[in-house]
């Protein structure tokens, strides 16, 4: 992709943005990309002390750790940014979207694929944390917060620690909504169930006690 359409794709994901030069010279998301795609060559190239050096160079300057060897899709794109890690054997898709704080990394030392994939048009909220050789599989969102250690089924949003996926079938989910507040939550969804089931029990008990007590006195 060339540097105009990074810039484009910026005033597509981000409403505050307001025009290719402030973009240009204030985005640190881009620049982070930018600077991976030069890090990524020299790593291929071999060249993977300056691949390293460049993307430590680029942790400095940005706040975002990429790793050169991470493989990364077109229309990458990284909201605000600061914190963000993306490990060695990351995968990410195509229009994929990161927000600050979030971490693509491992959890143990294991050889080989040990960071996460990310299939296409997945979106990952601010401060989640996916963790380990698993999967977010396409047009899926992660919530703020979650921490993701099991593959997810496209099509799904995942919330919570550990992180719980609700399926959306029938229906495609917006990829840069920025409501992430809108999640659905499955552990505040089970207990409202819970509460609903109690205010029917209480009623099942009163009526009870009241035919109880009309017995009583009819007797």
């Amino acid at each position: 992709m060339s540097l105009f359409s990074d810039i484009r794709l910026a005033k597509q994901r981000d409403p505050a943005a307001r025009n290719g030069l402030e973009i240009f010279l204030t985005y640190p998301g881009l620049h982070a990309v930018w600077s991976h795609r030069i890090a990524h060559f020299l790593w291929r190239a071999r060249l993977k002390l300056i691949a390293r050096l460049a993307s430590q160079f680029n942790r400095f300057v940005t706040g975002i750790e990429i790793h050169p060897a991470a493989v990364i899709g077109r229309r990458f794109f990284i909201d605000h940014g600061l914190g963000v890690v993306v490990g060695a054997t990351s995968i990410v898709g195509d229009d994929v979207t990161l927000y600050q704080g979030v971490t693509l990394g491992g959890t143990g030392k294991e050889k080989g694929k040990r960071h996460p994939t990310l299939e296409d048009r997945v979106v990952v909220a601010a401060g989640a944390k996916v963790l380990g050789n698993i999967t977010i599989g396409h047009d899926s969102n992660v919530g703020a917060g979650a921490v993701v250690i099991k593959s997810v089924p496209p099509n799904s949003t995942v919330v919570g620690v550990p992180g719980r996926f609700v399926v959306h079938r029938g229906r495609e989910i917006p990829t840069t909504d920025l409501h992430h507040e809108r999640l659905p939550d499955p552990v505040a969804e089970m207990f409202r169930h819970i509460e609903r089931r109690l205010d029917g029990l209480d009623d099942e008990i009163g009526k009870y006690e009241g035919s109880q007590a009309r017995g009583h006195q009819g007797s």
